[in-house]
Order: structure tokens, then C-alpha cells, then sequence
């Protein structure tokens, strides 16, 4: 599939699921002076280099030894090209590393504006100029009024794109009170990102399989609340321009959501409020999508699903996603699947919610 895509047609993929590894010290450096304490950091001890950051757990990063080798996922612009055009990438949705976790943890809205808005100030001065590499813009969410604040400094500073945190600890995204959030996203046209593992600490069970049990039932599972939240509490309805896409969760659970989601609407519908105009499962179609890395399942599920719902990542340059082998990888996943389909997962639906050329 990927030979097809890339040799014979010219086609690279989009990668929606990117990140850069963000210097740690740029949040020192750019909040205001009174929050400079309590900036993430990195601390080096025992031969391990771990991330503090307020509201969540100190973090282990790597040995010292292991950092000597990490030498990709930075900010030089044209390392990154070769390191994804290798891959099969020409273009990437690129989202942070450290404030992945590190801008949305705390429970001080205060803080949480000065991160975001320090993060943004820098990826705009690294990837603005570069309309191949999509930088979102960081939102915070704890104060709507920072958050619609933000939305609008970003819009007119150039992002294409806005990420949210998956979960919000002081307000669900069922709550009425977000309409005029998504009216302004609306408005001014930007796509939300809800990258998984933000807005809280996902490390949350600990022992015997913890790291598996975390990413699949936390992680993956942001996906399902984030969108079943703004189909099932009308957002969605009522804002029909909102464009919603969950990040690195995965896409397999989509089916389940969008048939169970519809039976469950109609055998219960004395219960259901709000009464939408459309089934979930429309709304769903109409306005989300989830990126995945490999998930053979939701693309074999794509006829229930619709393939306007899927998109494609290699979550360069993080170990669990599949660069630097995206080619195989795709050419496994992909076996078998018409190559139009194929090209609108893996670059045609990115290409158009996210305004790629």
C-alpha cells in the first residue's frame, strides 16, 4: 500500500500524531516571573533524568547514558523533514512532549495559562513559517475565559489547529457552560485536538501490568468520553462546524461507541436528553475522527465507521509508535484495502481538516 502511495504516485502520508521534544527549559524562561518556581523542570539523580511538574508524579525520562543517544524528535526543521520523509511522511500535526502533561496537571488555572501560553510562544517561533509542519497551539481549560482567550491570540497568530486536555478534573465536557468555547472554535474554523494522557495523571494503576492496563483502559479510553461526551451532550448539534479528533487513542473503539451509542439512544429515549436531530452515530461521522498508529481493527471496521473518521500517525519519535518502520508497518495494516481508501486515512483526511496543500 505504501509503495503505491509513495512511489507511484508521489503521495507521502500525513502523520496527525508527531511530537517534538520541546527544550524543558523554555517554560522557566517565558512565564512570568511569579511562576517561574513552579515551572516544569527536569531533575537529574541516580543516573536518571526525571520530569517535575506540578500535579503530577516526578516522572522517569531516560538514563544519562540513554540521552546521549536520543538525538531526534528536536526542533531543527530540517532534521525532522529527513527523519519523516525516510519514513514515508511529508507533512505532520506536531504536539509537545513535556507540556503534554506538564501544562494541563495543575489545578491553578493561573498556571495553567502561563504554560500553555509559554508553549505556544515558542512552537510559533520554531514551526510558523513551515506549512508542513503543523504546530497545535496548547488551550487550557481550567478558566473558559483564558481558554477562549487563547483560541483567539492562536487563530490570529496563525495556528491551524487547537489541543485541549482529554479531561478536565473541575468540569466535564458535557457541561453546558463549554458552548461558548465551541462557538468560538466554530467560529473562527480550528480543529480540537484531545491528545490521550492530558489533564490529568494517567499513571493510575500501579504493580503487575500497570503500563499496559494504563494505556489501553486511561490512555485509549480519553477517545470514547471526549466524543461520546460532545455527541451524546449535543455539542455536536449544536455547533455542527465544531471538528473534534482524539489523539493517539486509537480508533477500534470507535464501531462500539457508534452502534452502541444509537441503540442505546433509541431504547431509552424517554431518558436521553438532550433530543438531537441526528443519531450519535451521525454526529460522530459527520464531525470526529481518532488518529491511530496500528490498529488493523478499526480499519477492517471503516464500513461502519466511515473512513472520514480515521487518520493516521507515526507518533515520531516516541517508542511506541511505529517510526521509524511506518512503511512496513502501513504496508501490513494497510493489506488488501483498496489504495483510495488507504490514501484518504493515511493523508486525504488530514490534508483537508487540517488545511495541508
Amino acid at each position: 500500500m505504501t509503495d503505491t502511495l509513495t512511489h507511484d504516485t508521489g503521495t507521502l502520508c500525513i502523520s496527525t500524531d508527531s511530537h517534538v521534544t520541546e527544550p524543558i527549559e523554555l517554560y522557566a524562561e517565558r512565564v512570568d516571573a511569579a511562576y517561574r518556581d513552579r515551572a516544569p523542570r527536569i531533575v537529574e539523580a541516580d543516573g536518571w533524568r526525571s520530569l517535575h511538574a506540578e500535579g503530577l508524579d516526578p516522572r522517569k525520562l531516560m538514563t544519562a547514558d540513554q540521552l546521549l543517544t536520543a538525538v531526534v524528535g528536536g526542533w531543527d526543521v530540517e532534521a525532522r523533514r529527513r527523519d519523516q520523509v525516510a519514513d514515508g511522511v511529508g507533512a505532520e500535526v506536531i504536539f509537545p512532549t513535556f507540556a503534554l502533561q506538564a501544562c494541563f496537571a495543575s489545578d491553578d488555572p493561573r498556571l495553567q495559562a502561563q504554560l500553555c501560553r509559554a508553549y505556544n510562544g515558542w512552537a510559533a517561533e520554531v514551526f510558523g513559517a513551515e506549512p508542513t509542519l503543523l504546530a497545535v497551539g496548547a488551550v487550557p481549560m481550567l478558566d473558559l475565559d483564558d481558554g477562549i482567550t487563547e483560541m483567539r491570540r492562536l487563530a490570529d497568530a496563525g495556528f491551524r489547529a487547537f489541543m485541549l486536555p482529554a479531561r478536565v478534573a473541575t468540569r466535564p465536557y458535557n457541561d453546558p457552560e463549554y458552548d461558548r468555547v465551541w462557538a468560538v472554535a466554530e467560529e473562527i474554523g480550528r480543529p480540537l485536538t484531545f491528545h490521550s494522557g492530558t489533564g490529568y495523571e494517567p499513571r493510575i494503576v500501579r504493580g503487575p501490568g500497570g503500563a499496559v492496563i494504563n494505556y489501553v483502559m486511561g490512555a485509549q479510553l480519553d477517545g470514547p468520553m471526549v466524543i461520546l461526551s460532545l455527541a451524546a451532550g449535543g455539542a455536536l448539534d449544536r455547533f455542527p462546524g465544531l471538528r473534534v479528533v482524539t489523539v493517539e487513542t486509537g480508533a477500534s473503539w470507535l464501531a462500539w461507541i457508534m452502534t452502541q451509542a444509537d441503540a442505546i439512544y433509541r431504547d431509552h429515549a424517554m431518558y436521553a436528553r438532550p433530543k438531537l436531530s441526528m443519531l450519535p452515530s451521525e454526529l460522530i461521522r459527520r464531525q470526529c475522527a481518532a488518529t491511530f498508529m496500528y490498529d488493523p481493527v478499526a480499519i477492517n471496521n471503516r464500513h461502519v465507521t466511515g473512513i472520514e473518521t480515521l487518520m493516521w500517525g507515526n507518533d515520531y519519535p516516541h517508542p511506541e509508535g511505529t517510526w521509524p518502520k511506518s512503511r512496513a508497518v502501513n504496508d501490513e495494516q494497510f493489506a488488501g484495502i483498496p489504495a483510495d481508501e488507504a490514501r484518504a486515512i493515511v493523508h486525504d483526511n488530514a490534508a483537508r481538516l487540517f488545511g495541508f496543500d
